[in-house]
């Protein structure tokens, strides 16, 4: 490096935050998949369960979406609606 370089301040980018509610995001990846001819559960699952983005397609951005939760988070929010719709109206 050099004397100039070293007294140059760098600019930091943040990580931006999540453009979207989870729920809104799903919506969103399943409808980006469902209209290129996936089965959008299918999918879904094979992303969750391995990590790999390349589950999802990158068509109306439905995979920098979805890579923009956490799994977990996922999985979390699938669970409460899971919940709320069939558990609790038994």
């Amino acid at each position: 490096m050099t004397d100039n370089e070293l007294k140059m301040t760098k600019s930091f980018q943040p990580i931006q935050e999540r453009t979207l509610p989870i729920n809104e995001m799903m919506k969103e990846v399943y409808h980006a998949l469902q209209t290129k001819g996936y089965d959008p559960v299918s999918q879904i699952v094979g992303y969750i369960m391995s990590g790999d983005p390349t589950y999802v397609t990158s068509y109306r951005d439905a995979r920098y979406l979805i890579s923009q939760v956490e799994r977990d988070e996922i999985l979390e929010e699938l669970l409460r609606a899971y919940i709320a719709n069939v558990i609790e109206k038994e």
